[in-house]
């Protein structure tokens, strides 16, 4: 369960793989975001960690391999692994991770217990991320996750648009998952547009996908 941003001041502590490191003490979570991005943007290095040391959780981030990693070595030690299909997710992800730790991630994306999972084809990761999804309250919040990230409601409001403007090569896994559980859901696919992008999925409008979706919005 995510954990609400205490008031006060509270420590990070940024470390590069080039050597350098910071220590912060911030307000807020915008605040964090502020001095992280700047220490992000300020250098090329193969890993990024952010460690918050009282909650014992660290968010690792690994441009070069497309990787970002969290860790929780509070109660039950756990960490789990997501390939990042594009570069602008980084500092997003440190964001959420600002804002309410581990938890904060969820939604963020297909996690993975074994970083070797990651190297699987990008459909293989996602047939296995469709397959741990059974019901259909966890089916429509992982459809409206992947709608709310890339997604909009087409201007005559009969269909959702998934991968606006993406090529077929682009999220490949959550496309993969996207098609299952639509599919799973009974929902209707319909042919794109002529001029649409080749990566969009084009779904006629369902009162369950409306509800979900608009949480996301």
């Amino acid at each position: 369960m995510a954990r609400p941003y205490s008031p006060g001041p509270k420590q990070f502590v940024f470390v590069a793989a080039d050597g350098s490191d910071q220590q912060v003490s911030v307000g807020d979570p915008q605040e964090a975001y502020m001095a992280f991005s700047a220490f992000f943007r300020g250098r090329d290095s193969d890993t990024y960690t952010i460690t918050d040391e009282p909650a014992r959780q660290s968010l690792v981030l690994r441009p070069r391999l497309g990787v970002i990693s969290r860790i929780s070595e509070a109660d039950q030690p756990r960490s789990e692994h997501l390939r990042v299909d594009r570069a602008n997710r980084y500092l997003p992800s440190a964001m959420l991770f600002f804002e309410n730790g581990y938890a904060g991630l969820d939604r963020f994306g297909q996690w993975f217990a074994d970083l070797a999972d990651l190297d699987a084809p990008p459909e293989t990761r996602g047939a296995a991320r469709a397959a741990t999804i059974t019901t259909e309250a966890a089916a429509l919040e992982e459809v409206a996750r992947i709608w709310a990230d890339s997604g909009f409601v087409d201007p005559s409001d009969r269909y959702y648009v998934f991968f606006d403007s993406h090529g077929v090569d682009d999220d490949r896994a959550d496309r993969a998952v996207l098609l299952q559980l639509i599919e799973f859901l009974g929902l209707e696919r319909v042919d794109a547009p002529a001029g649409a992008a080749g990566g969009e999925v084009w779904v006629r409008t369902d009162p369950r996908l409306e509800v979900e979706c608009a949480r996301w919005s």
